[in-house]
């Protein structure tokens, strides 16, 4: 029967475990031996190897001395070693994955934040007990039924704040259903996805494999999480699954009647054992047909070509201060120069990107050769810009930029790095005002104008100002109604009043409107630019006209007149009208009293100028009150002469 075997192109070391494997062995070489805490990654056949390269294994961090080196596993470890190794003298090379650290610091920030960390995965990972340190009270799930059996525990837990993660070998079914039950039964959920796209990668292959397959090999160390979670994935989906650490664990009969069998295996597995069980599993085949490639073919097809003047996404792996490596999935070895990374000649590698990011590059250069490429992000950038400032154009969309300098046509907007020129009239600002108070703000304009050719763009913040103008303008016409309240701005003042913005809309405050008290400018009560409470008097949606109003009509100033004065008391008055028979002062804010002219001294005067003048405050005697006709008889004189009370108190109140 004619058989065939089905290699996933993703089967062996991830990114992050041939990067602890490295790291292990540079620092070895290095220091003349160095040490591990614990298994550096799940494999028994990688941890024997390295163990020959001088990389020792001891597992108490208190048995290291100061001085020693010790490499850090690629599953983490618990943050309180690390601090007490730190403390204690201890050189630590730190091959935990990227992957892993990404997390560490989401709960981490999540905690900070005030927000409750959750995890999905093993609780008694490694990997999981490491994150769960970083943290002070975490909570682990380790699948749907225990995220439900804690939401059912009690009614508050709901509307607690969560961040979740996965652990990254987590099977993605599991964790997708764990934190869609959360995020439809909680008020507050930030999910985020941390499972390794390579884990991922390798779960979706080995499921399709599985389907086809009628024997399904699982290679990996035993204590392997991603190993044992791509065996219960195969299970589900193929009638006959292995999992061995080796190619000896293979039995002659595991093949009988068997037509495709599927080959797959965990992250930590090194190429060799699963090209020495690739060879086991299609010896016959390859004898037979002579059509297989080998393990090394297999390998080589899944890199990478790359080409100059293309676009590559890829790992970063290390960052120096003169360039950042970065994992393409290609043969060769891939960087890009600090030149290459920013326009910014005072950037820091660090402070662009981290180590585990992943990244969008241009390929500038192949050298096949001495086996490596050179990569631009800047260069990269810079099309990107362009692409989307030709895309703004034709969308019409909103950018936003910073005004970085004015010059005699207009000002200059930097715009995600690029330089976008503003005429004058383009500005928002009126004819003939002074541009360079634009400089240093922050604006949001339309790109009218693109010339890649010239390097020329061209924008208008007027086209986006007038836009929003028109829209408060219309909002504020289909909503106005008698009565309702506005927080508007003094624009204007003239002599009969005050025109006040309520949002796009001027309307007007006639100065008998602005107060209860006699005033002759509105200037006494306000400036251009004061906030103001108003609200609409009347309105002409057709001529578009509003009056509005100031004044609280709910207080009555005559009630408060009354609630606080009675005839024969004496009150601190406020000229603000002279007549020829008298002076009216105010004696509450709305309410006026007349001090006849024969009231206003102890002897007889001409007029009452002689005497007053408009603004002066002075103490009257309330003499006599009208209810009726709202009138209030005042006397400076009673003051002064108490024996001419008499003839006072017969005198009714004049009106003006």
């Amino acid at each position: 029967m004619s058989k065939k075997v089905l290699l996933a192109e993703s089967a062996g070391f991830c990114y992050g475990v041939q990067r602890a494997v490295d790291l292990a062995k540079k620092t070895s070489e290095e220091n003349g031996g160095c040490w591990m805490l614990g298994d550096l990654i799940h494999n028994t056949h990688v941890i024997r190897a390295l163990e020959e390269k001088g990389v020792r294994k001891v597992a108490d961090p208190a048995a290291l001395q100061a001085g020693e080196t010790v490499v850090i596993r690629s599953h983490g470890e618990l943050k309180s070693v690390l601090d007490d190794l730190e403390q204690r003298g201890i050189a630590c090379v730190n091959a935990t994955c990227p992957n892993v650290m990404r997390i560490q610091k989401l709960v981490a920030q999540a905690e900070q934040e005030g927000r409750q960390p959750v995890i999905i995965g093993e609780s008694h990972h490694p990997e999981v007990i490491g994150i769960a340190s970083w943290c002070s009270n975490p909570l682990v799930f380790e699948g749907p039924e225990s995220v439900q059996e804690w939401l059912d525990g009690d009614e508050k837990r709901k509307d607690i704040p969560l961040t979740v993660a996965a652990q990254t070998t987590c099977i993605r079914e599991l964790f997708e259903t764990s934190w869609k039950i959360l995020k439809k039964e909680c008020t507050n959920v930030k999910i985020f996805d941390t499972i390794c796209n390579a884990t991922h990668k390798r779960q979706s292959e080995a499921m399709s494999i599985a389907e086809q397959a009628d024997v399904m090999v699982v290679v990996g160390d035993r204590k392997s999480a991603n190993t044992k979670h791509l065996t219960e994935i195969c299970m589900k989906r193929c009638p006959r699954v292995i999992q061995i650490e080796h190619a000896d664990e293979l039995s002659p009969d595991v093949f009988d009647g068997c037509s495709v069998a599927g080959l797959t295996a965990g992250a930590s597995t090194p190429a060799g054992i699963i090209k020495e069980v690739y060879a086991t599993m299609s010896e016959e085949i390859k004898a037979a047909e002579g059509m297989e490639m080998s393990f090394e073919e297999l390998l080589n097809q899944s890199f990478k070509t790359l080409n100059t003047g293309e676009k590559v996404t890829g790992i970063v792996t290390a960052i120096t201060p003169t360039e950042v490596q970065v994992d393409v999935g290609a043969k060769q070895a891939a960087y890009i120069k600090l030149t290459e990374l920013s326009d910014d000649p005072s950037a820091k590698p660090e402070d662009i990107v981290k180590i585990g990011d992943e990244i969008e590059t241009y390929i500038v250069r192949v050298n096949d050769v001495e086996g490596y490429a050179e990569l631009s992000k800047k260069r990269l950038d810079a099309v990107k810009i362009w692409e989307n400032i030709e895309t703004a154009v034709e969308e019409k969309t909103v950018l936003e930029g910073t005004v970085t300098e004015e010059n005699k046509g207009g000002l200059v907007v930097s715009v995600k790095g690029m330089r976008v020129f503003v005429p004058a009239s383009q500005s928002g600002m009126p004819r003939g005002a002074d541009l360079s108070e634009m400089k240093g703000k922050k604006v949001q304009l339309r790109i009218t104008e693109v010339n890649r050719a010239r390097r020329r763009v061209v924008g208008s913040i007027r086209a986006v100002t007038d836009e929003v103008q028109k829209a408060a303008q219309e909002a504020i016409w289909s909503t106005i109604e008698e009565g309702k309240r506005y927080t508007g701005t003094v624009k204007s003042m003239t002599s009969y009043g005050v025109f006040v913005d309520i949002g796009g809309v001027d309307g007007m405050v006639h100065i008998s409107e602005l107060s209860w008290s006699r005033i002759k400018t509105p200037s006494e009560i306000c400036k251009v630019g004061d906030t103001m409470e108003v609200y609409v008097i009347s309105f002409d949606a057709e001529k578009r006209k509003i009056s509005l109003g100031c004044k609280d009509h709910s207080v009555d100033p005559w009630t408060a007149f009354m609630n606080k004065y009675g005839v024969g008391d004496v009150a601190e008055v406020r000229i603000v009208k002279l007549m020829t028979f008298g002076a009216f002062a105010e004696v509450v804010p709305g309410v006026d009293g007349l001090i006849h002219i024969s009231q206003i001294a102890d002897r007889r005067i001409e007029k009452p100028e002689d005497v007053l003048s408009e603004g002066q405050v002075v103490t009257a005697k309330i003499t006599a009150v009208d209810e009726e006709k709202k009138k209030i008889s005042l006397s400076i004189r009673a003051l002064l002469a108490p024996a001419a009370e008499e003839d006072v108190a017969d005198e009714a109140p004049v009106e003006e």
